[in-house]
This record gives structure tokens, C-alpha cells and sequence, in this order.
């Protein structure tokens, strides 16, 4: 193959297009709002029934799935970059390692200079773990992803459990203390805090130069705890990805039956749980117990579920009901979805930011997927024309420069005439 040509799946490239859309109907809150209101609907006052429907359809339905399925389609993208470099005559080891330290890089500018709420660190971080598992069958991938969600899952589980029976007064007295202050302070990070919250409005409201200030301080260690904290699971998805990769399941060559078979399987199975969950922490008054337990542990395995379950069903639409316009759209998109996600972080916080146009904390949760809707249709419209001229996104085409330490072509030659 040419320096540029590699092999393509347009089904793979077009899931991978709605999970950087989907993942911004997730971040828009995080984007827009104190961080508490993100996982809490109450955390800055009371507010409308429609906004808490909107929180309820979000941590049923998109939260932590969206997120999910963009760790999934990374291992599967990184066992296809891997395969490439080695049938082009790469050291596939060099290729791989090389990018992966550049996307920590990036990641740590974008965490930095741009958005606290980056996720290319801890991708390129247990990406540099994955290439020892590259050459492992389906079934051993499987294993190996169960035992790293067992770990990540308890880990998170007995955080909340202490917390809760901290919550419960049946802590030992020698714990008791400590635990309770530890609570009531999560309780008034997490819950509606006016204090806190007015706090946040002052940080984000104010100049890009004391933005930075403060992820450069205060937040300076977050990226590697955030490693430590999710590396866990996001490994366990990243090894189904490359499970479902090599099961022909994300290469679009299962029949479309089985693609619905598997969804609504995955849908049944999460769903209801789920939907308990929910209630559980509304009818806690969204405790720091009950959001903690069920946005963080509980709802795990559901959470993995759902997300191969959303994996399934965009494969079916796509294979059944897209046309090819469509298929082509969101191939695209998925193409460039380096470029989309970074360009998403830097439109989203010139939007909500102070020194940009100074919304945050001003739109309603609900309101909030309008902006979604603006940068979906941008995304949509602008990476089908540019890689009809180009050979890669911007940023698509930075990455891959800089790992292989050599200008790569950008510009696709014109067909005369």
C-alpha cells in the first residue's frame, strides 16, 4: 500500500462517528454547568420537570454509554492501526508506541489549555497497555476485559460502600469521625451547594489566562488520577472493542438479524436497572451516596451492557436503514473524529466560557442538546467535503506526522479533467 492508503471499514468509521457526537450529548452539562450538576439535577437549585426528565433520559440511556463506546471503537482502531503498520512493512511496536505518546501529549494540552474534561490521556495511558494483547484470541480478549472490569467495578464498589455505611452511623468509632467529615464534604461538593456552585461561575466566567490558572494549579494531578480511578474499566472496553473487532461484529459482517438480536438482548438486560438507579438517587434527594453508588459503581455492569447493546443497534441502522448518503456522512465524520472531538472542546468553551460568549450556568439542561444539535450538523457538514479534498483531518493528519516523524501528504491529488 502507499504511504496514505490504508484499510478502510465504513461501518467501523461510521459508529465511530456517532460516538464522537453521542459523547458530546454526555460532556454538554460538564461543558455548561458546575461540575456537581453533571451528575446531580438539583446541585444548582431546583428546577424543572423537563430538565429532570432530560438528567433521567441521560443516565438511562447516554451517560457513561457514549463514553463506552468511544473506549471500544479505540481498541478496535488501535488493533487496525497495528495490523496496518505491519502490512505495510512498519515495525508495528514503533507505530503504535509513537502514537500513543503523542496522544498523551495532546491530551495533557487539551486538559490544560482547553477542557478539564479530557479522556486522551487515560486512552493513550491504557493504550500503551494494549499492544501486548494484540495478537489474543476473542475468547482470551473476553477473559481478560471481564477481569479488568471485576477490578474496576469493585475498587469503585467498596468506596461506596464504606460511604455508605459511614452514611448509616455503622462505621467503627475509631473510622466513624473521619468518614462522616469525609461525607459531609462530598455531600456539599456534590449537593446544592450555592457557595460551591457561585464558587465555579467566578472560574469559568472568568479569563482564558485564570482558567488555565486554575487546571495548572488546583487541578494540576487530575489527569493522573483520572487514570488511576477509570484505567480499569476503560481497559476492560477497550479490549471488547478489539474483541468485537476481531469477531467481525464492528467490521459490519454479521447478519443484521443478529445485530438486533444482540441489541434488544443488551437493551432488556440494562435498561430496567438502570431506570431503578435512577429513581434510587431521586428519591434519595441525590445524596453523595446514592449519586456516587450509582453513577460510578452500581450501574457498571449495566452500563457495559448498554453500551454494547447502542453498538449493535447503530451497526443495524447502519447496515439496514442508512442509505448510502448517510453511511458516507457519518464515515466521515468518524474518519476526523480526532479533529471533531478536539474542535467540539474548543467550540463548546468558547460558547460557555468567559472569555468567549460567557454562557455557563445560564442554559437549561434540557436547552443544552440544542447546542448538541449545532455541532452534530457541523461535524456532518464539514468532514465529508474535506477529506473529498483531503487525505486526513487536521489534527488526523498532526498525529500521524509527528508519530511517524515525518511530514505526511495532506492534500489529495486533483483528477484532471
Amino acid at each position: 500500500m502507499g504511504g496514505v492508503t490504508t484499510t478502510r471499514y465504513e461501518s467501523l468509521d461510521a459508529i465511530r462517528g456517532v460516538a464522537v457526537m453521542g459523547i458530546l450529548a454526555m460532556n454538554v452539562a460538564a461543558f455548561a454547568l458546575p461540575f456537581a450538576a453533571y451528575s446531580n439535577p438539583l446541585a444548582g437549585g431546583p428546577v424543572s420537570g423537563i430538565d429532570l426528565g432530560t438528567w433521567f433520559f441521560n443516565f438511562v440511556l447516554v451517560d457513561s454509554k457514549m463514553r463506552g463506546m468511544f473506549s471500544m471503537l479505540f481498541g478496535a482502531s488501535t488493533l487496525l492501526v497495528i495490523e496496518s503498520a505491519a502490512s505495510n512493512n512498519r515495525s508495528a511496536a514503533r507505530s503504535h508506541y509513537s502514537r500513543m505518546v503523542w496522544l498523551a501529549l495532546f491530551g495533557l494540552a487539551h486538559f490544560y489549555l482547553i477542557w478539564f474534561g479530557d479522556i486522551l490521556f487515560l486512552y493513550a495511558i491504557c493504550g500503551l497497555l494494549l499492544f501486548a494483547f494484540r495478537n489474543l484470541s476473542v475468547k482470551a480478549l473476553t477473559i481478560w476485559a471481564i477481569a479488568f472490569f471485576v477490578v474496576g467495578i469493585g475498587f469503585m464498589a467498596l468506596g461506596w460502600a464504606t460511604m455508605a455505611l459511614a452514611e448509616a452511623g455503622k462505621m467503627p468509632a475509631e473510622m466513624a469521625s473521619s468518614m462522616e467529615a469525609s461525607l459531609a464534604d462530598m455531600n456539599a461538593e456534590m449537593g446544592p451547594n450555592a457557595a460551591s456552585y457561585a464558587a465555579e461561575m467566578v472560574i469559568y466566567l472568568g479569563s482564558y489566562a485564570s482558567i488555565v490558572a486554575h487546571r495548572t494549579g488546583d487541578m494540576l494531578t487530575e489527569p493522573f488520577v483520572a487514570v488511576l480511578m477509570f484505567m480499569w474499566e476503560t481497559m476492560g472496553l477497550m479490549l471488547v472493542g478489539m474483541a468485537l473487532y476481531k469477531s467481525r461484529m464492528l467490521t459490519g459482517d454479521w447478519e443484521p438479524a443478529r445485530y438486533r438480536k444482540w441489541a434488544l438482548r443488551c437493551f432488556l438486560i440494562g435498561i430496567p436497572p438502570l431506570v431503578a438507579l435512577a429513581l434510587y438517587q431521586m428519591q434519595s434527594g441525590f445524596s453523595a451516596v446514592s449519586t456516587f453508588g450509582a453513577s460510578l459503581s452500581l450501574s457498571a455492569p449495566f452500563d457495559i451492557v448498554m453500551t454494547i447493546g447502542w453498538a449493535a443497534l447503530i451497526m443495524w441502522l447502519i447496515k439496514v436503514k442508512a442509505n448510502d448518503a448517510v453511511r458516507a456522512r457519518l464515515a466521515a465524520t468518524g474518519r476526523m473524529a480526532f479533529t471533531n472531538y478536539l474542535t467540539t472542546s474548543i467550540v463548546m468553551t468558547t460558547i460557555f466560557y468567559g472569555y468567549g460568549l460567557g454562557l455557563f450556568g445560564s442554559v437549561g439542561r434540557t436547552a443544552l442538546y440544542l447546542f448538541c444539535l449545532g455541532m452534530w450538523a457541523a461535524m456532518l457538514l464539514w468532514s465529508k467535503p474535506w477529506l473529498e479534498r483531503f487525505h486526513y483531518g487536521p489534527l488526523e493528519w498532526l498525529w500521524r506526522s509527528l508519530a511517524r516523524g515525518e511530514i505526511q501528504p495532506m492534500r489529495k491529488a486533483m483528477i484532471a479533467q
